[in-house]
C-alpha cells in the first residue's frame, strides 16, 4: 500500500529494510516496481488523454533514460565500495556495504534508492547516509531534478510536462517558430508560469539551507562535519520540499527550528507549485487546436526525447550544481585522499 501509493511511510523504523516487510530479494524488486507502477502508467494514460499514443511513450522515454541512468551510477559507485578504503588499497570485492542488508546487496540497494527518489516515495531498504558520495548524490540530484523521473502519481507528470514547454520552447527557438504543443501556441503566459514553477523549488531547497548551514541553531543538529554535514542539511530540505520523505540520517531534525522550516519547505513544495501548473493548464485549455505544419517540431520522436533529457539535466545543473559541488562532490575527492566525515 505504501509503496503503490508513493508514500514511504513504514511500520517499523527499519522501513523496507525490516525482514518482515521485505524478507528476499525478489520481494525488493516487486516492491521497487510498485513505486514505479502507477507514475510511469500515467504517461500511458497521458498518451489516451491526448488522442496520440506516441506523446506518452515520449515522455516514458525521456523519464526511463533518466531513471536508468541514475541507476548506472548509483551502482557504479556503490560497486566499487567506500573511496576511502580504495585509497589505501583496501580490496572490497562485494562493493560498499555499510548501511545496507546482505540479503539485498549493492545491486537491489542502488535500485531501490534511485526508484524512491525518482518517484516521490522515501521508502528505503538501505541507509542513503551510508551511500558512497557519489551514490548518494543520485538520490539527491533526483529530487532536485523535481522529482519528474516518473515522479509522484500525477506530480512526475505534471512537472515533466513543465519541461517539455521550455524544451518545445527552444526548438521553437531553432526553427524560428512559434512553438507548439499538442496543437497550442505556447506564448509568454506560459512561460513565465513553467519558469516560476520551476524557480520555487530551488529558491525552497537552496535558501533554507543556506540559513541552516550559516546559523548555530542549524549547524548544532550535524552530526558529520565538512562537506557530508552540507549534504546532510541540503538533503532534509530537498526531500522535504520534493515531497520524498528519506533522508541522511545523521541530521537530528527534531528542533524547533527545523522542524517549523521543514514544514514550511513540505507545505510550499506541495501546495505553491501547484499554481502555476493549474494556471498553465487554465491557459492551455482555452486555446484552439493549429494543424500542424511544416515548420511543427515534433514531440514524438528521439530528437524530441533527447532534447527533453537535456533540458531537465542542464536546467537542474544550472541551478543545483554548486551545492552539489560543495557536497557529495567534495566529499568524493577528500575521501579518495583519506578524508572521512
Amino acid at each position: 500500500m505504501k509503496l503503490l501509493g508513493t508514500n514511504g511511510g513504514g511500520f517499523f523504523n527499519a522501513n523496507s529494510a525490516h525482514p518482515f516487510e521485505n524478507p528476499t530479494a525478489l520481494s525488493s524488486f516487486l516492491q521497487t516496481l510498485a513505486i514505479l507502477a502507477l507514475s510511469a502508467g500515467l504517461t500511458y494514460t497521458f498518451g489516451r488523454m491526448a488522442r496520440d499514443q506516441r506523446q506518452g511513450w515520449a515522455l516514458f522515454a525521456a523519464m526511463a533514460i533518466l531513471f536508468l541512468a541514475g541507476v548506472a551510477v548509483a551502482y557504479a559507485a556503490e560497486s566499487q565500495g567506500n573511496p576511502a578504503l580504495a585509497g589505501l588499497g583496501v580490496s572490497q570485492p562485494l562493493g560498499n556495504l555499510e548501511g545496507k542488508e546482505v540479503r539485498f546487496g549493492v545491486a537491489s540497494s542502488a535500485l531501490f534508492a534511485t526508484a524512491t527518489t525518482a518517484a516521490s516515495c522515501g521508502a528505503v531498504n538501505a541507509m542513503h547516509d551510508s551511500l558512497t558520495p557519489l551514490g548518494g548524490l543520485v538520490p539527491l540530484l533526483n529530487i532536485q531534478l523535481g522529482e519528474v523521473i516518473f515522479g509522484g502519481v500525477g506530480a512526475g507528470l505534471y512537472g515533466v510536462l513543465v519541461f517539455v514547454l521550455l524544451a518545445v520552447f527552444i526548438a521553437g527557438l531553432m526553427v524560428g517558430r512559434t512553438p507548439e504543443y499538442l496543437g497550442k501556441k505556447i506564448e509568454v503566459r506560459e512561460l513565465k508560469l513553467a519558469m516560476l514553477y520551476l524557480l520555487i523549488f530551488p529558491l525552497l531547497t537552496l535558501g533554507l539551507s543556506a540559513l541552516a548551514a550559516v546559523k548555530s541553531y542549524g549547524i548544532s543538529s550535524v552530526a558529520n562535519p565538512g562537506p557530508h554535514g552540507l549534504s546532510e542539511i541540503l538533503y532534509a530540505f530537498t526531500s522535504a520540499a520534493g515531497n520524498n520523505g528519506s533522508a541522511l540520517a545523521g541530521l537530528d531534525a527534531n528542533t524547533p527550528f527545523y522542524n517549523l522550516a521543514l514544514a514550511a519547505a513540505m507545505l510550499a513544495g506541495r501546495f505553491l507549485m501547484i499554481v502555476p501548473v493549474l494556471g498553465i493548464a487554465g491557459a492551455m485549455a482555452g486555446k484552439r487546436i493549429v494543424p500542424a505544419s511544416a515548420g511543427t517540431f515534433p514531440t514524438t520522436g528521439p530528437l524530441f526525447i533527447g532534447l527533453l533529457v537535456g533540458v531537465i539535466v542542464i536546467v537542474g545543473a544550472l541551478t543545483f550544481f554548486p551545492a552539489l559541488t560543495l557536497g557529495p562532490i567534495v566529499e568524493h575527492v577528500l575521501a579518495a585522499r583519506g578524508r572521512l566525515f
